[in-house]
Formats: structure tokens, C-alpha cells, sequence
């Protein structure tokens, strides 16, 4: 693979890697990327032979991933492949591979968003790890500490984007396309601002009763305005059309 121009929202994948490689035994551990504009994948010559197929030999497209997924995950996995084409979300889960010679080999994928210049979500990079039961248990715990380290980093990400979602009632691209600019504005890394953003409105924001009310009116009455099956889609509630009628002077 050649050297990416553009760059992952964090460290954190090349951290988790360094776990996985620790033991200083040979593993089964290859890379990749996925450019979304161009539905263009990169494999290395460690994952093209997890897949079955000698380096240099194979063009990996989204079709032929799928194809080598074990039928039973492949559901699952095409969803995963959907949801960073529409959202930029890290192609990153455990699931099984059928190479093309037939075998079943477990795998971890481990990945991140991969951004341009602008902060921007371009697509995804990281790395594969084959778990199949020849390798140490040592190896599997490193894998497992790293999935939940990404795992950790997404969650306080997506925390902070809720929160400036709901201050600026904006949506879910642009709040990220927020807490990126800020990262490069202030080079600071982008799960150390949203670690640092919801630390600040969790433990020192002062939130005015009166929008405490209204929200603790929301939270109670939430059920009622979930819509059914014989609830016209945009139909409003007795207790939302309350919520958002003015007090009157």
C-alpha cells in the first residue's frame, strides 16, 4: 500500500496496533483503507493473504469483501460497509472470513475515520487481525483491549457531538465537522477535546431551572410522543404541542 495523503482523526489505531504487535511473534496482521468518493479499497499483502490470494494478485472491491464474508456475518458486515459509505463511521468489528481456498479464519478489524486536510471524512483505515485459534491468548487480550479503546474513543466523540447537536440544534456532519476544526485549530487531538468538552458541560455548566423544567417535562412525556403504527409520521402530541407553545405574557 502506498503512504495515504490524508490522516486519521487520532493516534489511537497506531497505539492499538503496537498492542497487537507487542509479544514480538510473528502475527497474521495486515492493513487497509477505503476511500469513499472513489469506493476504492487497499489491501496489503497481510490481508490479501488472510483472504487467500498472493500479494499483488487480487483488486479488492466492496463486492469481493463481502464475497469472503462467512454467510452467517455477512449481513452484518455489509451493514458495517454501509454505514461509513453514508456516515464516515470506522469500518471496525470482529467477524469471520471464508478465504479462497475455503477456509474459515476469525478476524478483528480495527479501524478509524480517515480525514483530509479540512477535517473532513474521506473514509477508513486501520488494520486486520486473523484470531484464528493457532494464535496466543495473549494475542486475542491485546486485540480485545484495543477494540475497547476505540470503542471508548467513538463513545466520548459521539457524547460531544450530541451536545453541540443539541446547544446549536444543528446536525450530526456538521457538529463533527465542529469539534474537527477545532482540533486542528487548537492541535489538539480530537478525543482529547471531546473527553475535554463533556468533562466542561457535565461538571461545570450551569443549566437554568427553567430549562431543566422543560427538559424534565420532555423526559417524563417521551413515550407519548413515540410514534405508532396508527400515528401519522410529524403528527404532534397534546403534551409536544405544549412543550412548544410560548408561555403567554
Amino acid at each position: 500500500m502506498t503512504e495515504p495523503s490524508t490522516h486519521t482523526g487520532d493516534t489511537r489505531t497506531d497505539d492499538a496496533s503496537e498492542q497487537v504487535f507487542a509479544s514480538g511473534k510473528p502475527q497474521r496482521v495486515g492493513s487497509f483503507r477505503y476511500l469513499i468518493d472513489e469506493d476504492k479499497w487497499e489491501w496489503s499483502d497481510g490481508v490479501a493473504r488472510m483472504h487467500g490470494y498472493a500479494p499483488g494478485t487480487v483488486q479488492p472491491t466492496t463486492d469481493l469483501l463481502l464475497k469472503h464474508k462467512h454467510p452467517d456475518d455477512r449481513a452484518q458486515v455489509a451493514a458495517m460497509v454501509s454505514a461509513m459509505q453514508r456516515n464516515g463511521e470506522p469500518f471496525s468489528g470482529r467477524h469471520r472470513i471464508v478465504d479462497a481456498h475455503g477456509r474459515v479464519r476469525p478476524v478483528v478489524v480495527i479501524g478509524d475515520r480517515l480525514l483530509d486536510e479540512r477535517g473532513r471524512v474521506v473514509g477508513t483505515a486501520g488494520f486486520y487481525v486473523d484470531l484464528s485459534h493457532a494464535y496466543d491468548d495473549e494475542v486475542r487480550e491485546g486485540v480485545d483491549e484495543a477494540v475497547s479503546a476505540l470503542t471508548q474513543d467513538r463513545a466520548v466523540i459521539e457524547q460531544a457531538k450530541g451536545m453541540i447537536m443539541a446547544v446549536y440544534r444543528i446536525q450530526e456532519d456538521h457538529a463533527f465537522e465542529i469539534l474537527a476544526w477545532r482540533s486542528q485549530e487548537t492541535n489538539v487531538k480530537l478525543r482529547a477535546l471531546a473527553e475535554q468538552l463533556v468533562h466542561d458541560v457535565t461538571t461545570g455548566l450551569d443549566v437554568p431551572a427553567a430549562f431543566r423544567n422543560e427538559f424534565d417535562h420532555l423526559l417524563m412525556t417521551v413515550h407519548e410522543r413515540v410514534p405508532s403504527k396508527s400515528t401519522p409520521p410529524g403528527a404532534v402530541t397534546d403534551s409536544a404541542a405544549e412543550v412548544r407553545t410560548p408561555p403567554s405574557d
